[in-house]
């Protein structure tokens, strides 16, 4: 008998197939059949598939990559603003100092300084204080910043006589950053111009 076509996965072309044994194909015809299952024709090869698999783990590795850039970069961000933080509260502690040059009274120089030092050349004192950065932490787990603060006395109108005075405070926050089993070390700066109070009713 003929194999008929359609939904039979196995479609020879040309041959009886016979249900008696003189109707069978000998050895030397089975070579010439000619099947056309794609189940026996398609398939991938050892090439394919290898390629497949690094172009799997390439995309899977720059997926993982890019969330631990993200995530680091979320916390190098809350260090930051916990540093810039830290120097604004700093340059508030120099805004509430009283300088009042009519009743002698000047408390910006005065600030809790570590190591204070003045230059009486460009009039400039300089000192620092440690904290701790404002981010969470637990137990010792917590991370400390320096603040380097300058400041100086200005003259706007570029002498002495008058004198029309401002301070120029200057507030750097040094912190550090645990990256790639490595310490970097950022700098975050703000400064800002402070005038005399005048408190003295004679003076204005």
């Amino acid at each position: 008998m003929r194999v008929q076509t359609g939904s039979s996965a196995l479609r020879p072309t040309g041959k009886y197939l016979g249900c008696r044994r003189d109707q069978q194909p000998t050895l030397n015809e089975i070579p010439g059949l000619r099947f056309r299952s794609s189940r026996l024709q398609d398939g991938y090869s050892i090439i394919e598939v290898v390629m497949a698999a690094a172009i799997i783990a390439l995309v899977y590795g720059a997926i993982i990559q890019v969330y631990m850039q993200c995530g680091m970069k979320a916390e190098w961000t809350g260090y930051s603003l916990a540093a810039q933080a830290m120097a604004t509260e700093q340059i508030e502690q120099a805004r509430s100092a009283v300088w009042d040059p009519g009743n002698g009274r000047n408390e910006i120089t005065q600030l809790n300084l570590t190591m204070p030092s003045y230059n009486i050349t460009n009039q400039t004192w300089s000192g620092s204080v440690t904290g701790v950065l404002d981010v969470p932490y637990r137990s010792t787990n917590y991370v400390m910043a320096s603040n380097f603060v300058t400041i100086q006395l200005l003259y706007l109108n570029g002498q002495t006589v008058p004198p029309v005075q401002v301070y120029l405070v200057q507030v750097q926050t040094v912190w550090p950053f645990f990256y790639r089993r490595g310490i970097n070390y950022f700098t975050n700066t703000a400064a800002t111009l402070l005038g005399p109070d005048n408190r003295l009713i004679t003076s204005m």
